[in-house]
C-alpha cells in the first residue's frame, strides 16, 4: 500500500470512508413542499409577536432603534441618550425601518428576527437542495422549522437571528461557489455580500464561521479552488458593505474601533468578562434544542460507521461539509469563555442540512416515524410560541404589572435612575430615553444629584441592591415611597424557573432630600 501523510489519511477517511456518496441528483422544487416550508414556519413565527419585551436584550434592542427614529440619527446608535458602541447597526436599522412602516411596538420590532428565521429556513430548502437534493433539503427545512432551540429562540429580538440568516446564506453560497471544483464567481460574490452583512450585524464572527469549514473541506476533498484574487474580491465586497458606516462612525466616535474589536471581540473570546460557562455548556443545549433531529443523530452516526454499503447509498460529500460547518460553529463558541445559549444558533441550519441529507436517502424518508416526530415537535413549538412564551414574558417582564410601575415612570419631568443595570423595556413602554443607568461605583454621585431634585425614582434591577442601598443612604435623604415587585408562586419548581421578581426589576423607591417637606399622601 502506498504511504500516506497524516493529512492524506484524514482526507481518505473523509472522502472514501465516511462520505463517499455522490448525492441526490433531483433538485427540482416540489410546489407542495415549498408551500409547507412557507406555511409551517409562518404559523409559528408571526401570529404572536406582540408579547412583553424580555430583559435585558429585547428591551435594549427595541429601545435603540426607537431612539434612532425619534432623533433621526442613523450613524451612532444610542441607548438612553448615550452612544451604544457594543455592536454594529444593521439590526437597529432594520428594526427602525419596521417602526417607520408599522409603528413602534414590540410586534414591529420582533417582525425583523421572525422574517430572518423564515428566510433562513427558505434558504436551507431553496439553496440547500443544490448540494443535497430537494428531498434532503426539504427534510432539513422541516427539522429546522420545528427545532425548539432554533425557531423559538431566534424569533426573539436578538442580534443572533439576523446573524444566523447572514451566516447561513453566506455559507450556502460559499459552498455552492466551490462545491463542483471550479469556482463560480456569482455565488462567491453572493457569499461575500451576505458575509459583509453579517459583519455589519455582529462583527468578524461571520467570516470565522464561513472560511474555516470552507478551507477544511477544501483540504479534505482536495478542492482548493479559490485563489488569492478570489479572496481579494471577497474582502473588497465585505469592505464595500461595511466601510461607509465604519468611516462615518469613526468621525463621530473615534474610540469605537478599539472598543468594539478589541474589547467586545478579542478580549471577550480570550479573557471573558461575563457569561462564563464550562466548555461542555452547549452540549445539553444543542441536544435539547435540535429535537427531533437529536433522535436522528444516533441513526446518522451509525450510518456513518457502516462502510459495506454501496456508494450510491452512502453519505454524500456535501453532508460531510454541512456536518463540518455545524460542528465548527459549536466548537468555536465552546472554546470561548463567554457563552450564551443563542451564540450557537448558526449551527442549527448546517446540522439540519446534514441530517436532512441522511433522511432523504435512507428508509427514514418513507418511515411514518419521521413525519410523526416532526408533527409532535411542530405541536410543541406552536404551543410554546402561542401560549408558553407570551405567558412567560408577561410573568417575567418589568411591565407585566403596569399598575405597579407605570405611575413612577410616566411623568417625563421626574428623574428615573436604574441601579445598577438598565431596565430598557420599561423605558420603551414609558416612551422615555432618559432613564440613566447608575453603576455601583457612581452611587455617591447619584446621592449628590438626588439632593438637587424634588424627588428621584430609582429602579433596582438586582435582588440585593435595595438592601445595600439602604445601608449607605445618607441621612439627608429619605425614602418617600417603596414598592417591591417580589412575588411567590407558592411552588418550589415555579419559583426556581421563573424567580420571585420580574426579569430586570425588583424594587422601586422614591427618594427625596429631607430638607424638603414631603407632600401629603
Amino acid at each position: 500500500m502506498e504511504a500516506r501523510s497524516l493529512l492524506g489519511w484524514v482526507s481518505f477517511l473523509f472522502t472514501r470512508v465516511l462520505f463517499p456518496g455522490e448525492g441526490a441528483a433531483d433538485t427540482r422544487v416540489r410546489p407542495w413542499a415549498l408551500l409547507v416550508v412557507v406555511l409551517l414556519p409562518a404559523a409559528v413565527l408571526y401570529p404572536t409577536l406582540n408579547f412583553h419585551l424580555l430583559e435585558p436584550d429585547e428591551g435594549r434592542y427595541a429601545q435603540i432603534p426607537k431612539e434612532m427614529v425619534a432623533n433621526d440619527a442613523w450613524v451612532v446608535p444610542t441607548l438612553q441618550g448615550q452612544p451604544y458602541l457594543d455592536k454594529p447597526p444593521l439590526m437597529y436599522w432594520l428594526v427602525a425601518l419596521s417602526y417607520t412602516a408599522f409603528g413602534v411596538s414590540p410586534a414591529a420590532a420582533r417582525l425583523v428576527p421572525a422574517v430572518c428565521v423564515h428566510l433562513t429556513i427558505l434558504a436551507v430548502y431553496l439553496i440547500g437542495r443544490r448540494s443535497i437534493g430537494e428531498r434532503g433539503a426539504f427534510w432539513a427545512a422541516l427539522l429546522l422549522s420545528v427545532a425548539p432551540g432554533f425557531v423559538c429562540v431566534a424569533r426573539l429580538l436578538l442580534l443572533d437571528g439576523l446573524l444566523t440568516l447572514c451566516v447561513t446564506v453566506s455559507v450556502l453560497c460559499g459552498f455552492e461557489a466551490v462545491r463542483t471544483g471550479a469556482l463560480k464567481p456569482g455565488w462567491w460574490v453572493a457569499a461575500a455580500f451576505t458575509s459583509g452583512l453579517g459583519f455589519l450585524t455582529k462583527g468578524p464572527i461571520a467570516e470565522m464561521l464561513l472560511f474555516v469549514p470552507l478551507w477544511t473541506y477544501g483540504f479534505l476533498a482536495a478542492r482548493q479552488v479559490a485563489r488569492l484574487r478570489h479572496y481579494a474580491l471577497f474582502a473588497a465586497v465585505v469592505v464595500a458593505v461595511n466601510v461607509p458606516w465604519y468611516v462615518a462612525m469613526l468621525r463621530e466616535q473615534p474610540q469605537f474601533l478599539g472598543y468594539f474589536f478589541w474589547q467586545h471581540n478579542v478580549l471577550r473570546f480570550l479573557q471573558p468578562f461575563d457569561h462564563l460557562q464550562p466548555i461542555w455548556y452547549y452540549v445539553p443545549i444543542l441536544l435539547g434544542g435540535l429535537l427531533p433531529g437529536t433522535i436522528l443523530l444516533v441513526a446518522f452516526a451509525r450510518d456513518l460507521l457502516r462502510g459495506e454499503q454501496a456508494t450510491s447509498t452512502r453519505p454524500a460529500l456535501a453532508a460531510g461539509f454541512w456536518l463540518l460547518a455545524g460542528l465548527w460553529c459549536v466548537f468555536f463558541f465552546s472554546c470561548s469563555g463567554s457563552k450564551l445559549p443563542t451564540y450557537i444558533l448558526p449551527a442549527y441550519p448546517f446540522l439540519c442540512l446534514a441530517l436532512g441529507e441522511f433522511v432523504g436517502r435512507t428508509r427514514w424518508n418513507t418511515s411514518l416515524a419521521t413525519p410523526g416526530l416532526v408533527g409532535v415537535m411542530a405541536s410543541f413549538v406552536l404551543f410554546v410560541s402561542h401560549v408558553g412564551m407570551p405567558w412567560y414574558a408577561r410573568e417575567r417582564s418589568p411591565y407585566g404589572r403596569p399598575e405597579l410601575v407605570e405611575r413612577f415612570v410616566a411623568d417625563p419631568d421626574t428623574s428615573v435612575l436604574c441601579f445598577p443595570r438598565n431596565c430598557d423595556s420599561l423605558a420603551f413602554y414609558a416612551n422615555r430615553s432618559d432613564m440613566r443607568n447608575v453603576r455601583t461605583k457612581d452611587v455617591n454621585q447619584m446621592f449628590v444629584e438626588c439632593h438637587h431634585r424634588p424627588e428621584t425614582v430609582i429602579l433596582f434591577t438586582h435582588q440585593q441592591s435595595l438592601a445595600g442601598f439602604k445601608e449607605i443612604l445618607p441621612p439627608s435623604l429619605g425614602i418617600r415611597e417603596e414598592v417591591s415587585l417580589r412575588r411567590k408562586y407558592g411552588r418550589g419548581v415555579l419559583d426556581a424557573l421563573f424567580g420571585s421578581t420580574p426579569w430586570g426589576l425588583c424594587d422601586v423607591v422614591v427618594v427625596y432630600p429631607k430638607h424638603q417637606v414631603p407632600p401629603r399622601q
